[in-house]
């Protein structure tokens, strides 16, 4: 799974359906030596687990991991593969500790930090789920100075850059945006300038023009709108404040995916009304409590909107569910 890898690729592995007397044999021989060039060691008597999924493009690697204890070891012997990638371990959940140039440090949930893959390094993954990229060192060096001097250092789960960065992540593997050619170099240049943004010590991003702020921003404002889109209160202000960006900056943002703050929030919220009244039983809900339970407090407001989306109203929708088999109103 080299970082040069010309196109998406894709390997999932697991020691489920296997019998327990070959899993670490199958574990260490096709999963370890093979694809990651190291050495593992299990470290726990009970029955050896463990899931993989590994994906790789140019440029990018990424490993998620979650099994029962063990040990990473790339030694010496492992360097012939030339590896000289920079990874970042997150530890989404549980604990690891990463050891590397006489140092150790355990790591915990929302924790990060930088090794070298070019130098022997002993990652102990404890439990939870972990999860690691790795980029080009030159890549980096091009970004910040001193790739060194950078690792081993706790990436602080709080700092901005490191939330962008995690935000932006997610995003990319929730639109599967690696597997799509056309966006595939953009999203990977935006990977190696958002590392390079949290492993280094970085002003405050502010209100930046860089395409990989801008994409990261965009992207933490859109899950968060998405998490928060039924508050009746919602709004460009309140949004932008929990981001820490003006709400021109933010209206800016959405407008560059093309549909507007607002646009983007009554999809949202008449989208989770449709799902709402075609459920088995929604018959028995008033419209006015589905529209206000979606976030709006203007009934006449949402059956405007929702008709115009749709098509009809939402008692007409109602009514043809129930006309094709639906629930019947109480």
């Amino acid at each position: 799974m080299a970082t040069d890898a010309a196109d998406f690729a894709s390997y999932q592995f697991s020691t489920r359906d296997h019998p327990e007397r070959i899993r670490v044999p199958l574990w260490r021989e096709h999963f370890a030596r093979c694809i990651v060039h190291a050495d593992i060691e299990p470290l726990t008597e009970v029955p050896f687990q463990a899931d993989a999924s590994l994906h790789a493009v140019q440029g990018l690697r990424t490993l998620a991991l979650k099994g029962t204890s063990m040990r990473f070891n790339r030694l010496r012997s492992n360097l012939a593969d030339g590896d000289d990638s920079v990874g970042i371990i997150f530890c989404s959940s549980g604990r690891s500790r990463p050891s590397q140039r006489g140092q150790d440090v355990e790591l915990r949930a929302s924790d990060a930090i930088a090794i070298l893959h070019s130098e022997p390094v002993s990652v102990t993954y404890v439990e939870g789920l972990q999860f690691g990229l790795a980029v080009p060192r030159e890549a980096l060096a091009q970004r910040v100075t001193n790739v060194e001097g950078l690792v081993m250092r706790p990436i602080w789960h709080q700092a901005e850059a490191f939330r962008l960065f995690t935000a932006y992540l997610k995003s990319v593997f929730r639109t599967k945006a690696l597997i799509a050619p056309k966006l595939r170099h953009a999203v990977v240049a935006h990977i190696h300038d958002l590392v390079a943004l949290a492993i280094g010590e970085c002003p405050a991003l502010g209100e930046s023009s860089a395409s990989a702020v801008v994409a990261a921003r965009h992207d933490a404002a859109i899950d968060y709108i998405a998490i928060h889109f039924q508050e009746p209160g919602l709004s460009v202000q309140s949004v932008a404040h929990c981001q820490g960006i003006s709400p021109r900056y933010l209206q800016r943002l959405m407008a560059s995916s093309g549909s507007s703050f607002t646009e983007r929030l009554n999809e949202l919220r008449l989208q989770r009304a449709l799902l709402l009244l075609t459920r088995p039983h929604a018959g028995r809900r008033r419209i006015s409590d589905i529209a206000l339970e979606v976030g709006f407090s203007d009934v006449s407001h949402f059956n405007r909107l929702f008709r115009a989306r749709f098509g009809d109203s939402p008692r007409g929708v109602r009514f043809a569910r129930r006309g094709s088999g639906g629930a019947a109103p109480s």
